[in-house]
């Protein structure tokens, strides 16, 4: 092939009235290909050249599946998803002789290929839209080492302003403490907000229409807007969320090292207050922070309490008086600690509160960090006295709840073991993993045959009982409180002057009158003591006697306390 300088040589040597012979034997060139070249150029001048570098298209030489090209064409019109090695088999049906691999080759020549849709780019008003999503990156801390971690991003539609936040999870609770923080950062909530499929939003599909989580709708309700799922396999829909994920990988990762999952964190904040919000977007030309000062009074006020979005979850309280939550232990007092005992723990994101049989709180600590493990939270005031028998004396009133056989075996596990009160206490936690009537017969059966240990207990549970669920649990402690319950005493019956000063206010303007309804009311109140006793009289000239009447202690004759 003649290269474009030969060409132009060959060109300006034939303008200079050069002949061919003489321009072939000096270029070193074939005559013809001088020939050519000039022929050429005159075709160019005289019908136009054609400028573009596109290579000639590829002439194809005849094969045998020519003549088969029609059925190969009908097939895959029928059937889109065939494949060559079909085709093959069909084709051989019909004479066909040549090879597999130039079939294969006119197949996937021949096959229809779907176009993909076009994505139309839309923009929305000042507080309509805004979309949220998670990102997941493992970075490698310099004080921590390589972790993953997962990076919130809300976003809103119009100004792109956004908040970011990196997290430890993607669970609900994290989800709506972050959206919380994401309303509080930009000042108000979207109208709606765009969100991909992800389980703690959208539970399933059905009928091709997403079914929300309730709870996140719950979240939803308090703050005014409503949720849009996306459609499935389709990111394209939320693009203003995903895009910039690209844009915090560029720019607020790349290039700096973080030395803990805090750190990183704080390099977040300042880098949205001094890169991110004070950037000229691509698209809309402006700084968002500036953009966002004209949609922050569209957005939907905040209202005045936030959401509790604290997790509530049950804990069974271990023999040393401490509940697990997190890789990490909380103590309970040890006044309330019953090793066994299930109790509900509210977990916040600085808060654990531990609650009591009755729902009242007992024990308030501060939440380790999510990177802290196998770290214990127990103040002062919640070790039991250093006193030995007080502790002994408690465990023995335990025991004694218990019933007799479970004070038998006490004995008998003091009088044969070493560490008898340790193993005692450690059976009182078998209480929070086995029914209470199972344990009483394994205690049973091993006071039958002496054997008092913890080890004997357990492989009697293992072999003869079944563990309880934990639904088991929570409805046997309700069965204990309710009996607690009920069995307190009841409130004593008061007089109704007692509850007149209720319904009258104490003043000096009308003093006359409320002395007026007392006496009208203590009247009324003699009378029907006195229809009481007539009535009392009657039965007990009948012959029949009111024992109730006879035991009941008098009224007091002044106004109870309320």
């Amino acid at each position: 092939m003649t290269n474009s300088a030969t060409k132009n040589d060959i060109i300006r040597r034939f303008y200079s009235g050069q002949s061919m012979r003489g321009i072939a034997r000096e270029l070193h060139v074939a005559r013809k290909t001088v020939r050519r070249v000039i022929d050429e150029h005159k075709h160019d001048r005289t019908d136009g050249a054609d400028a573009s570098d596109l290579p000639a298209p590829r002439q194809r030489r005849g094969s045998q599946v020519d003549e088969y090209e029609d059925t190969i064409r009908e097939l895959l019109a029928r059937y889109p998803d065939i494949t060559a090695t079909r085709v093959l088999q069909e084709l051989r049906s019909g004479g066909y002789t040549g090879g597999y691999t130039i079939l294969r080759e006119r197949v996937n020549e021949l096959r229809p290929r779907p176009s993909p849709k076009l994505v139309q780019r839309f923009e929305t008003e000042p507080g309509v839209q805004a979309q949220m999503d998670y990102a997941s990156y493992a970075i490698e801390f310099s004080h921590e080492g390589r972790r993953r971690v997962n990076l919130f991003s809300y976003i809103l539609g119009y100004s792109r302003r956004q908040y970011l936040h990196f997290v430890e999870s993607q669970n609900l609770e994290t989800t709506l403490r972050e959206h919380i923080h994401a309303f509080e950062h930009l000042g108000g909530a979207a109208a709606t907000c765009l969100y991909d499929n992800m389980k703690v939003v959208v539970l399933r599909h059905e009928d091709g229409v997403p079914v929300y989580n309730r709870k996140f709708l719950a979240f939803a309700t308090h703050y005014g807007f409503r949720p849009i799922a996306c459609q499935p396999r389709r990111p394209q829909t939320k693009g203003k969320v995903e895009r910039p994920f690209d844009y915090v990988e560029k720019s607020l990762l790349n290039g700096r090292t973080f030395r803990s999952f805090e750190h990183l964190n704080e390099v977040t904040a300042w880098w949205l207050a001094e890169v991110a919000d004070k950037r000229i977007h691509r698209h809309t030309q402006q700084r968002p922070v500036d953009r966002h000062a004209a949609e922050q009074p569209r957005l939907i006020p905040l209202p005045d309490q936030p959401y509790d979005v604290a997790e509530v979850v049950y804990r069974v309280i271990d023999c040393e008086g401490f509940v697990s939550f997190g890789r990490n232990r909380y103590s309970v007092p040890w006044q309330q600690a019953h090793p066994g005992q299930a109790v509900p723990v509210k977990v916040s994101e600085y808060e654990v509160i531990i609650y009591g049989p009755r729902i009242n709180e007992i024990a308030r600590h501060p939440r380790f960090p999510p990177t802290a493990s196998h770290q214990h939270s127990q103040p002062k005031n919640h070790i039991p006295p250093r006193d030995q028998e007080r502790r002994r004396e408690l465990l023995r009133e335990q025991f004694g709840g218990l019933g007799d056989i479970a004070v038998t075996f006490l004995e008998g596990l003091l009088n044969t073991q070493r560490n008898g009160w340790h193993q005692a206490q450690n059976i009182l936690a078998l209480l929070g993993s086995w029914h209470r009537a199972d344990l009483l017969a394994a205690l049973q059966r091993a006071v039958t045959f002496g054997a008092y240990s913890r080890d004997a207990i357990e492989r009697i549970l293992a072999a003869k009982a079944k563990p309880k669920s934990p639904l088991d649990q929570l409805a046997e402690d309700s069965r204990r409180h309710l009996d607690e319950s009920l069995s307190q005493p009841p409130v004593p019956v008061r007089p109704m002057s007692v509850y007149q000063q209720l319904l009258f206010e104490e003043s000096d303007s009308d003093g006359q009158t409320q002395s007026n309804e007392e006496e009208g009311a203590n009247e009324a109140a003699g009378e029907e003591s006195s229809n009481e006793e007539e009535t009392n009289g009657d039965k007990l000239d009948d012959g029949e006697t009111d024992d109730s009447a006879l035991d009941e202690p008098a009224e007091p004759s002044g106004p109870e306390p309320t």
